[in-house]
């Protein structure tokens, strides 16, 4: 294994980069396409909260444009939180732009996202680069900045798709990459679970897509390797489109350890329930 470049930080407790690079670009073009095909009423529709499928689209151009260097954002206010300025300038975009039609929000997120596609395409993963909170690492490295940018996209996507009468879409390459983004705020969810040191919780997703997930307890947090006599004291299986949508609280934590099949100790598994890949 390389070493981390200077100055990036240490971050071994997250698991192996993912690289997502080249999803992007696929990814923002099938969200334009999503887009084209809409029908007038289709924009007006509730995609997720409070927000409809217009608001939404509005809302991903305004995170590209972002991340190109379009500083709309503006300042924190006093005392104000990352999550709540996070929420406010999100909310304060929106806004601005519900009278835009859906034909200039189709053409301004299809160019900056061609732009963004391709400087994610030549970024260096192991550079220093935004804090996720979600998975408890500030700053982050730049592997898990960019997948987890990734999932922003990938979500609202499938958002917008629900909201106008279509499943998730079944791509099995971004869907796989999008869980194991996912998954990477498991050290973090668990910060707060006391169990002994050398105590295993598995997080298994079933179905076209599949996947399996470890974390355990250290002297010092939680870390993605196996205990040392390889056998969980939680076992944690649901299919793909549960574990997906408990990470970005389309659905509680209650109705997918309800859908869960659990193995061992339950209080383990609801804890390893509470995971949020999104900020708040």
């Amino acid at each position: 294994m390389s070493p981390e470049p200077s100055g990036a930080p240490e971050v071994s407790w997250l698991g192996g980069p993912i690289d997502a690079r080249a999803l992007f670009a696929p990814e923002l073009a099938a969200l334009v396409a999503t887009l084209r095909v809409l029908t007038p009423a289709d924009w007006s529709r509730t995609a997720t909260g409070h927000w409809t499928v217009h608001a939404v689209a509005a809302h991903v151009l305004g995170d590209c444009l972002g991340r190109l260097g379009h500083n709309h954002r503006g300042g924190f206010g006093e005392g104000e939180t990352v999550e709540a300025f996070i929420h406010r300038t999100n909310q304060q975009w929106v806004d601005r732009h519900a009278d835009t039609s859906p034909a200039s929000l189709i053409d301004d997120l299809a160019a900056a996202g061609d732009r963004l596609a391709r400087r994610f395409a030549t970024a260096d993963l192991h550079e220093t680069a935004t804090g996720v909170s979600w998975a408890g690492v500030d700053p982050a490295p730049a592997w898990l900045d960019i997948a987890r940018e990734f999932t922003e996209y990938w979500t609202h996507r499938q958002q917008i798709r629900h909201a106008t009468g279509h499943t998730t879409d079944p791509e099995p390459r971004a869907l796989d990459t999008a869980l194991d983004t996912f998954m990477r705020a498991l050290p973090h969810t668990l910060r707060f679970t006391s169990a002994p040191t050398g105590t295993q919780i598995d997080v298994i997703a079933e179905g076209a897509v599949s996947g399996s997930w470890t974390a355990t307890a250290r002297a010092d947090r939680w870390s993605p390797a196996e205990a040392p006599n390889g056998r969980p004291s939680a076992v944690v299986m649901m299919d793909a489109e549960t574990l997906w949508r408990l990470a970005t609280r389309d659905i509680d934590p209650a109705d997918a350890l309800a859908r869960a099949r659990v193995q061992g100790d339950r209080r383990l598994a609801a804890a390893a329930c509470q995971i949020v890949s999104i900020v708040p």
